[in-house]
């Protein structure tokens, strides 16, 4: 089994077309045929199968496709470490959700690109944090940031940054009153406005309600901002970080409810056990921890 057939492999898992890898990899299609053959027999079965005109993965190209990646990943960390790069160089993927990439991260990106400029930063959205670990575990992140209860994890290192404060918005015209504690029983013919089923908040604000009984309307939506515009046009009340809300509720754009939240979150810091640190990823999280601290 060789380094190219695996670069090779995972190009096509990526791309589903033959034709198209062996452009992307400057080949021959009669050679990525080739060495796909060659891996499925060296492997012992299939790792593609055609249907129709379609290509897909097998179940036993999807599983392989994971172990493929993450040796194509130890096999350059391995390279910049034998050969004590000088430079800083390469690529940092890191997880994070729209509210840290909107309102925490700029000035840590900002820091980082200033002191590693050949270094390419490149941030990806993820729906809950059980996707951004699974992510971290399959080599495709490097680390990540989530928002949660302090809970542990035997595969990864998980350091808590800062609490997060969740708050319980409606529009400044609400019948509600900001100074009125608000229970379970008060949502019941509400409609909540909600992030994605996933999100660590979310899923705990629903455990509460659901408790006590009470199922009121849903509403879901991909974008905080979104949900912000519809609380603000009072459409139902949501409950999202205080950072995403601290403007409109200073500005008297909506008013925030008196909620009592029983399970403390906090933004949280997440990568492999086994990563290798490399000295980009090293000062990054430095830096991070730095800038979190210094907030607080």
């Amino acid at each position: 089994m060789e380094l190219k057939q695996l670069i090779t492999f995972k190009t096509a898992a990526e791309q589903m077309n033959f034709t198209l890898t062996a452009k992307m990899l400057n080949y021959a299609q009669s050679s990525v045929t080739s060495q796909i053959k060659s891996l499925e027999a060296e492997i012992g079965t299939p790792l593609f199968e055609r249907l129709g005109k379609r290509l897909v993965l097998t179940e036993a190209g999807r599983t392989f496709k994971c172990y493929a990646e993450q040796i194509i990943t130890l096999t350059e960390e391995a390279k910049m470490a034998a050969n004590k790069v000088k430079e800083a160089t390469g690529t940092l993927k890191i997880g994070a959700t729209e509210s840290q990439c909107t309102y925490r991260l700029p000035s840590i990106i900002k820091e980082f690109k200033q002191a590693f400029p050949q270094v390419k930063l490149i941030f990806k959205p993820y729906i809950s944090n059980e996707q951004a670990k699974e992510q971290l575990l399959q080599g495709l992140l490097d680390a990540t940031f989530m928002m949660d209860v302090n809970r542990p994890d035997e595969a990864l290192h998980i350091e808590s940054l800062i609490p997060d404060e969740i708050k319980m918005v409606a529009a400044i015209d609400h019948p509600f009153s900001a100074d009125s504690p608000v229970s379970p029983q008060d949502l019941q013919n509400e409609t909540l406005l909600l992030t994605e089923n996933g999100c660590s908040y979310r899923t705990l604000f629903e455990e509460t309600l659901n408790e006590a009984c009470v199922y009121p309307n849903k509403l879901e939506f991909v974008s905080i901002e979104a949900i912000k515009q519809c609380v603000m046009a009072g459409l139902g009340i949501a409950i999202l970080p205080a950072m995403t809300v601290k403007t409109e509720i200073e500005t008297g754009r909506m008013k925030e409810l008196m909620w009592k939240n029983e399970c403390p979150v906090f933004t949280q810091m997440a990568w492999h056990k086994d990563k290798w640190m490399s000295a980009p990823l090293k000062a990054f999280i430095r830096l991070t921890r730095k800038t979190f601290e210094t907030n607080q």
